[in-house]
């Protein structure tokens, strides 16, 4: 498999999807690439904004999307697609049009024999076992929360290490512990804003400038840099 797992679009004060436009560029190579996209993430806009906005990004840098939703047949888009796309937004939305569409196993057996898969956000958490490592709202319900499962780990994307001030809720650390206390022997991998995974060919690596942290339950956080072995997750 050959995967790029953004935690984010968009830093502060920067345009969308600027900073890891040069890994997806590197991510796909070369050779011009256009793109399956997936947009049902997306909410409070429509898909074919989502699409526009997507598609400029990736034409900066010489590779191009078009968005399922143009498709008759989203299942034959996803066996023809030679790359696969999964944008940001809310994750059960995104998890429930997937399953309407019946595309879980399409995309599973597609990405696992060699096609390059890209998501941001909640993009990133649809490889995961499920979605309950999300961090959004469930506005809709999924017939079940498994999602790809191209991963043996969890991810919980934009990643944050404390609250801000004046709020007594508890921490996302806090919220990942209740996670595990019911998910005994699963890894959890806190993916920090800026940074993203890349997995191929069973290596997986950390890109960014900031740390990646783990949990498990029965164990303390450890945080990973890049350059650090992360083989344990797989």
């Amino acid at each position: 498999m050959k995967l790029l797992l953004i935690s984010n679009s968009t830093n502060a004060g920067e345009e969308y999807l600027d900073y890891p436009k040069h890994e997806i560029s590197k991510f796909l190579g070369n050779d011009p690439v256009k793109a399956l996209f997936i947009p049902y993430a997306a909410v409070t806009f429509s898909f074919d904004d989502y699409e526009e906005k997507v598609a400029t990004r990736f034409r900066e840098i010489g590779h191009d999307i078009v968005s399922i939703h143009r498709f008759d047949d989203p299942v034959k888009a996803v066996n023809e697609a030679r790359a696969i796309v999964v944008g940001g937004g809310n994750t059960w939305q995104l998890l429930k049009m997937t399953q309407d569409n019946g595309l879980i196993d399409p995309v599973r057996k597609k990405v696992m024999s060699g096609t390059p898969y890209i998501g941001w956000s909640a993009g990133s958490n649809m490889v995961c076992p499920t979605l309950r490592t999300t961090n959004d709202m469930p506005v809709i319900e999924p017939n079940t929360f498994s999602a790809f499962n191209l991963i043996p780990f969890q991810i919980n994307p934009h990643y944050l290490d404390a609250n801000p001030d004046g709020h007594a809720g508890e921490t996302r650390e806090q919220r990942i512990m209740e996670f595990l206390e019911v998910n005994p022997g699963m890894y959890v991998a806190g993916l920090r804003e800026g940074t993203m995974l890349y997995l191929e060919n069973g290596k997986l690596d950390l890109i960014g400038p900031r740390n990646l942290r783990i949990f498990k339950k029965g164990e303390e956080p450890v945080e990973k840099k890049a350059g650090d072995n992360l083989s344990f997750l797989l």
